[in-house]
């Protein structure tokens, strides 16, 4: 065994001990074929208005552009599998019901993968003497690619990281590091022709397999874009009020997939699926005292409440969804009272939209809040 060889299996061993599930080197850099399909998938605008993208695009093209001095990449998973009884895909269009992502439901992974990476990096500097930065999601950083190389798992047709025990459930960090690590074999593509996550999207996201147009994706319009949700999108939507897991839940891989072990990302199942008529009522205090430190906070309380209100347009009428709809027609915020212009079509006949219009107008609205208005006026003719 070589001293190098000895030092990357001291490492994965004491990735291991602080409770990662999965571990794996490769070099600080990029592929030349993976920068370009990044440069590619930007100039196509297939980001939507997720701005960071392009502006530090050079940076997130290849490691060594971030960090000029690192020479490996430590990348690491943490398994985050949902208990036996949750079943993502049966809970769609649950009457009544809001459901948000699996991963989301629990502790902010953020919060709870980046202390053990810097407990790791701790580690490495104390016995290796290296510089080291440790990422987890939030940096201009292409996890999933390096993970491929790494080993640790592959980009499926949907382009999230699959792992041959885990599934589709996996959390991912990184840490670059000085040292020079052999790097390990890359994981091959074991999608085969398979295609079910390509198939079960519901709004087509997929222009082809392993690419995403993230503007028609779920998960992004409900957590990351920040406007109106588009018309076309608002009864695929269902039930959905943060995020999507249609496609990582139909994975055949995940029938090796097991529970998170780890009890600080263990799933609160109260938060993944929630009553709409009680998250209709969320003041921005309230939001933010019931998602305080899970990753749904991220997304703010009114883009949330679009999404509930878009959810409860997609549920069947009760007198207690309604009233809660209305009550939000004099919301403070534009975005939430246009969803909510919008869900009460769903539900209420022409002549109570006039009701509406007259009552509140479109005296000092927005533009998008007066077009919400003709819309319902015109879809309940």
């Amino acid at each position: 065994m070589t001293a190098t060889h000895s030092i990357k299996e001291k490492i994965k061993e004491q990735a291991m001990h602080l409770g990662f599930d999965a571990c794996g080197f490769t070099k600080a850099h990029m592929p030349q074929e993976r920068q370009k399909s990044l440069a590619n998938w930007v100039d196509e605008g297939r980001h939507g208005d997720m701005a960071w993208m392009e502006n530090r695009l050079y940076e997130r093209s290849s490691p060594e552009h971030l960090w000029p001095d690192a020479k490996s990449v430590l990348c690491l998973a943490h398994n985050y599998g949902p208990n036996n009884t949750i079943s993502p895909l049966s809970l769609i269009s649950d009457d009544g019901n809001a459901i948000t992502s699996i991963y989301a439901a629990r502790k902010d992974y953020h919060d709870v993968i980046k202390k053990r990476l810097k407990q790791l990096a701790r580690w490495l500097v104390e016995h290796y003497g290296c510089e080291v930065k440790v990422f987890v999601d939030t940096a201009p950083v292409m996890e999933k690619p390096l993970a491929q190389l790494s080993g640790i798992g592959w980009q499926g047709k949907h382009t999230n990281l699959v792992n041959r025990d885990f599934g589709s459930w996996t959390f991912l960090g990184s840490i670059f590091m000085t040292l020079e690590i052999e790097a390990d074999k890359a994981e091959i593509d074991h999608c085969g022709s398979c295609s079910k996550c390509l198939d079960i999207c519901p709004t087509n996201a997929f222009p082809q397999a392993y690419q995403l147009d993230a503007r028609k994706c779920l998960a992004y319009l409900s957590i990351e874009h920040k406007g109106v949700i588009p018309l076309a999108y608002r009864k695929p939507m269902a039930n959905r009020v943060f995020g999507c897991d249609d496609c990582l839940a139909v994975c055949p891989w995940n029938k090796f997939a097991s529970i998170a072990s780890d009890i600080k990302l263990q799933m609160r199942e109260h938060l993944y699926q929630s009553p709409l008529n009680a998250l209709l009522s969320l003041t921005d205090q309230a939001f933010r005292e019931r998602y305080a430190g899970t990753p749904i906070k991220r997304t703010g309380r009114d883009c949330f409440i679009r999404n509930v209100a878009i959810a409860a347009g997609n549920a069947n009428k009760e007198n207690d969804i309604i009233l809660a709809l209305e009550t939000l027609l004099q919301d403070p915020s534009d975005i939430v009272r246009g969803a909510v212009i919008w869900a009460l079509s769903q539900h209420q006949p022409h002549e109570k939209m006039q009701f509406y219009f007259n009552r509140y107008g479109i005296n000092e609205q927005t533009p998008h809040v007066i077009d919400e208005w003709h819309t319902a006026l015109d879809l309940t003719k």
